[in-house]
């Protein structure tokens, strides 16, 4: 099973890779199509097109901030697809400002009106009635105009700091002696981008529910109007929004940190004032308060990014809160398996882990049995010890309480807090402290590589040994998101595993060089070496003139070497079937290069987060599960774990179930073409339509309905 010698991998031809910032922002096209599908309630579709912004925000903050710098240092490597930083650039803006075009056009020509016949009314202050115009300037008088601080430009007053995703009005100000004057009024973040005017009593639907009609109009219209009262004596000539976007991808000197957590915090607070790499604008800002910008930001005139009203889109979540479910998906109660149904003792749960590896799948499969494990490890007596990874754990976490309370009860509890876990960092920090005021013992992570493997381990004495029960998982332990993101987690107390285990965290607390692992697959040691070997077995199997298949779900195929050698793979007849949800960098279909490789992407209600690596093996299939994405830095730099699904019954459920409905979904999927762009996907002829997604809500709920049946009858034959 041994690969034959890298030499063989035959560098790629530039022309053979897409270049993965616009296949990144290619993900977000998709995201964009999802706010603009009408099969989806309108508040979802709102719901995605604030995601886009959110995602959009992220794009430039991190990676359109790298290019930049490598543009500043006069890099001149290229990239995998041959082009250099600024040629990079030039592409990013150009398809940036197409996506960010159609985002403002479905908002303000689709969007907006939809909203209105359902009673959401987002009005702009110069439609105002004359009544809610005195009721929103009342507002202004009393609640905004007092924290709003104008700051001058001359010279005396520099030019301020604008803070990072900040949103601003641009003033321009004649004084009693007819010269005009600049001033920059931030618009706070405390306050609701749409501000309420006001909530009716609503009009009655025919189920005989009322359906409220709620009003907004934009604050930063609302203080722009107002303007004169922040300038007395001045006359207000004009107001032009704009919005500042800074780098924010925080570099972290460790080697030379003596305290990382200190040095983590100094980056944060470094985050807010890091370079300039978009201001947007709208297209009514003349040039000179646009130069007034480029000049005082110090920037490019290419960093200006012209956009229609309104800046933003991020901002458009607060319309989400509103109450109105009957304009969201319908509620999902996720699946709780049979193994920790009806439970009624601390030691079931290790009992029923005991009897067999138990799979679950969210959000179809409940995430409560993953705090149920550490809650009950935390009060069971036997258990001696309690081991963890946590990456974004979010808030008022449960799975960190069960640790607190472990600690308490005096169990040597262990917790790897990965604090480069970027835009947790400062979340990261608060959790670390509380565990390690508690007695928790924390470690920050390892110098030059990022943790995100996701794995628990509670060690319980059983006679006169241990037995290790151990939970690893795709997804991050939280269990806000663990209802949001599809994922896949397994129980088991395999020895093997549990050993492995062993071995891992003490690679991670402590000073360990172990480079073979019984079954895990762990990076950097061993996860890239097995996974290309494996994958060089199935090309030797279609060398052979046998089936050979491979199925690689991932968020991102992103890695060079890997992307050759799925291409020698489709040479050499291998089927290669691609889900990759956000960047893929292959060309799939290209004739003599990748004719047998598909590429699909599914974007849907929930965020597609799991890794599955499928090889048929001559029959003798196996299957990995775990955190990797096919990237460099999943592979090279990031402790990364994938394990193995052993039991015949979860394989063949993900593979013939799972994965399979995956490759015919013909609802939610779109199918990447050779030049990078996707084509969504229709039923064909009598084809039946497929959304995989509710495919699996609605299969899950059908489990649920049959374990109640049987729990009835079975209630009723023993009354």
């Amino acid at each position: 099973m041994s690969p034959p010698d890298p030499k063989e991998i035959v560098p790629l031809d530039p022309s053979l890779y897409i270049n993965r910032e616009l296949s990144l922002l290619e993900f977000q096209a998709r995201v964009l199509e999802e706010a603009d599908d009408e099969r989806n309630p309108l508040l979802e579709r709102v719901k995605f097109l604030s995601i886009f912004g959110s995602n959009m925000d992220e794009f430039f903050m991190v990676r359109v901030s790298g290019l930049l710098k490598q543009v500043e240092a006069q890099v001149l490597d290229l990239s995998p697809d041959g082009l250099t930083p600024r040629q990079q650039l030039a592409s990013i803006r150009k398809r940036a400002t197409e996506l960010f075009d159609q985002a403002t056009r479905l908002f303000n020509r689709k969007l907006v009106p939809q909203l209105d016949k359902h009673g959401i009314h987002i009005l702009h202050y110069k439609k105002l009635s004359p009544s809610q115009k005195e009721r929103v300037d009342i507002r202004f008088r009393e609640m905004i105009f007092p924290i709003l601080t104008p700051l001058a430009l001359d010279s005396g007053h520099p030019f301020p700091h604008i803070s990072n995703l900040s949103l601003n009005l641009a003033v321009v100000i004649r004084d009693r002696k007819g010269q005009e004057r600049f001033a920059r009024v931030k618009v706070p973040n405390t306050l609701p981008r749409l501000l309420p005017v006001k909530r009716s009593s609503g009009s009655t639907r025919r189920d005989g529910t009322v359906a409220h009609h709620h009003y907004f109009v934009w604050l930063e219209e609302v203080i722009a109007a107002n303007a004169e009262l922040l300038f007395p004596g001045m006359d207000v000539i004009a107001v032009h929004p704009f919005r500042v976007i800074r780098d924010a991808d925080i570099e972290i000197q460790e080697i030379e940190a003596d305290d990382l957590l200190e040095s983590i915090q100094q980056s944060l607070r470094r985050r807010k004032f890091g370079s300039v790499v978009q201001v947007a604008v709208c297209d009514s800002m003349p040039q000179s308060i646009r130069d007034l910008l480029i000049e005082n930001l110090e920037i490019e005139p290419s960093n200006i990014f012209v956009q229609s009203f309104p800046l933003g889109l991020a901002a458009l979540m607060q319309l989400y809160q509103i109450e109105r479910h009957d304009l969201k998906f319908p509620p999902y109660k996720p699946h709780l398996p049979k193994s920790f149904r009806n439970l009624s003792a601390t030691e079931d749960v290790f009992a029923a882990i005991r009897q067999q590896n138990i799979l679950l799948h969210h959000p179809y499969d409940s995430f409560m049995p993953v705090v149920g494990l550490l809650s009950a490890a935390a009060r069971d007596p036997h258990v001696l010890a309690i081991k963890q990874t946590l990456y974004r754990v979010g808030k008022d976490s449960p799975v960190v309480e069960a640790l607190l309370e472990a600690v308490e009860r005096g169990k040597q509890v262990a917790v790897l807090v990965e604090l480069k876990a970027r835009f947790d960092e400062e979340s990261n920090i608060g959790w670390a402290r509380k565990l390690e005021q508690a007695g928790v013992h924390v470690v920050y992570g390892l110098v030059g590589l990022k943790t995100h493997c996701k794995i628990a381990m509670v060690v319980r004495q059983e006679g006169d040994g241990i037995r290790r029960y151990v939970h690893l998982a795709s997804g991050n332990y939280n269990a806000v998101t663990s209802a949001i993101y599809e994922d896949i987690g397994l129980f088991t107390c395999d020895e093997a595993i549990g050993a492995d285990a062993t071995d891992l965290f003490n690679f991670l607390t402590g000073y360990s060089a172990i480079r073979n692992y019984r079954k895990l697959l762990v990076a950097p040691v061993n996860l890239r070496q097995r996974l290309e070997a494996l994958i060089w077995r199935e090309i030797e199997h279609a060398k052979k003139g046998e089936k050979a298949h491979l199925i690689l779900k991932t968020n991102a195929l992103v890695d060079p070497q890997i992307i050759a050698l799925l291409y020698t793979a489709s040479q050499a007849g291998v089927r290669v079937d691609v889900l990759a949800r956000g960047m893929c960098c292959l060309r799939p279909g290209i004739e003599g290069v990748s004719e047998s490789i598909r590429v699909i992407s599914i974007v849907g209600r929930f965020l597609e987060h799991s890794r599955i690596y499928y090889f048929w093996n001559g029959g003798h299939e196996e299957m990995y599960v775990g955190s990797a994405d096919l990237m460099p830095r999943n592979l090279n730099h990031r402790v990364e774990v994938l394990f193995p699904i052993e039991d015949a019954v979860h394989l063949r459920h993900l593979r013939d179930k799972v994965l399979e409905a995956y490759l015919n979904d013909n609802l939610r999927a779109r199918l990447m073409q050779p030049d990078g762009l996707y084509l969504r996907l229709h039923p064909q002829g009598d084809e039946p339509p497929l959304d995989v997604q509710q495919w699996l809500m609605e299969h899950r709920n059908q489990l649920s309905a049959r374990l109640l049946e049987k729990e009835k009858k079975r209630t009723k034959k023993h009354s």
